[in-house]
């Protein structure tokens, strides 16, 4: 058989939508895939409705529709506190995953270092790989996720042409402060390399967390690329609009990229979307207001439960430590994985293993979020209460 490229060995599939599979098989409740289980704003759905009939059908200008892109950059500016050129400074990718690999492609050559905090979202790893790019990973500290920031300038000095920033942060929840990103930016001036951000929990930071753009601070912009995309804020992660802002000359660059990667994102989706874009400020008061509540009743009954975890400062995710299950003689041997894989079969709530994000050898966390109606929350809460009787529960592997 002809040999396959050897980049595609140095990573696995996605076990976070692999466990959205496992849990479709079993009937699980998914905690474990991002995404939830209500509809898109109303306003948006009539939009793509009317666009069924209206159109647009094709392609867009592969870098985004015009009224698409007026639209991100009247929000997106308000942000970054300037004002953002529609035609020069955006790309409309196909989700935030391919803003990630646009601009980690647009940006890294062979051989290039790239600094990743860990935890991370997972597809950050495969991106550098992808990219041709070596990864130097910089850990999160828990519980408050602190990190050193003589490390970063140490990858600097090593060499590394940019780090991704994920704020606020997937999985753990950090919100990087103000002051944290200024010294990440300072070094990034200082060496003259990128800060490549991804953003897309940006409206969901609890109080008293504040969400900074990394490429609003002094002297960021021409350093940092934001990745962003509309899953999340409008509950459309199955639509795949996402989005880079960057300096000018990046921009050129990343729609060559862009365009030969996927073309251009859907027509018909843009123009829906397009409403949205364009809410008042009440509708990101409401959401956080909403992510809020949720967060609370949550955290809340993982409490009554008795489960161990971490409080997300930000996103919809939250960590629970699992070391006290591990710890008993049914479960001698189970790694996070088959722990997750376990829960699905015998408690019925789908979980992602910490494993899957760290780049140290952390095997006690799983990982599970709050995206969903309060019934199917409590109906979780109510199946993870069996964890506490697990003893009795049969935990064969296969």
């Amino acid at each position: 058989m002809p040999e396959l490229s050897k980049r595609v060995g140095t990573f696995t599939d996605s076990v976070i939508r692999r466990m959205t599979r496992i849990s479709d098989e079993y009937g699980a409740i998914n905690l474990s895939q991002g995404f939830p289980d209500f509809d898109p704003p109303k306003e948006i759905m009539d939009a793509l409705a009317e666009a069924a009939y209206k159109g647009p059908h094709q392609y867009s200008i592969t870098f985004g529709a015009q009224n698409f892109r007026e639209a991100l950059a009247e929000k997106q500016g308000k942000a970054i506190h300037r004002t953002i050129d529609p035609g020069k400074e955006i790309v409309v990718t196909c989700g935030g995953t391919e803003a990630m690999m646009c601009a980690m492609m647009t940006i890294c050559n062979p051989g290039d270092k790239v600094m990743v905090f860990s935890p991370f979202y997972e597809n950050y790893g495969a991106d550098a790989i992808l990219s041709g790019a070596d990864p130097i990973y910089i850990p999160l500290v828990p519980p408050e996720y602190e990190f050193d920031i003589n490390l970063i300038e140490q990858g600097f000095r090593e060499g590394a042409k940019a780090i991704i920033v994920c704020n606020p942060s997937n999985p753990c929840g950090k919100v990087f402060r103000e002051d944290e990103l200024m010294a990440i930016g300072e070094l990034a001036v200082k060496y003259d390399a990128f800060v490549v951000t991804d953003e897309v929990y940006e409206h969901m930071v609890y109080a008293p967390n504040k969400h900074v753009c990394m490429a609003s601070l002094p002297g960021m912009y021409d350093h940092t690329i934001t990745c962003n995309s509309l899953s999340k804020t409008y509950s459309v992660t199955g639509w795949r609009l996402g989005y880079l802002i960057g300096p000018e000359y990046v921009i050129e660059a990343a729609k060559k990229v862009h365009d030969f990667l996927t073309v251009g994102a859907a027509a018909p989706l843009q123009e829906a979307a397009t409403v949205g874009l364009r809410f008042p400020e009440e509708y990101y008061k409401k959401l956080l207001e909403t992510y809020t509540e949720k967060r609370n009743h949550f955290l809340s009954g993982l409490d009554r439960i008795g489960l161990k975890h971490n409080i997300p400062q930000g996103t919809y995710f939250v960590l629970i430590d699992i070391t006290e299950f591990l710890e008993l003689p049914q479960f001698h041997g189970f790694t996070d994985l088959e722990f997750c894989e376990w829960m699905i079969r015998n408690i019925g709530v789908a979980a992602v293993p910490g494993s899957s994000f760290f780049k140290e050898d952390v095997n006690n966390l799983i990982r599970l979020h709050f995206a969903r109606e309060k019934e199917t929350l409590d109906e979780a809460l109510r199946r993870l209460a069996k964890l506490k009787v697990s003893t009795t529960v049969s935990t064969s592997k296969n």
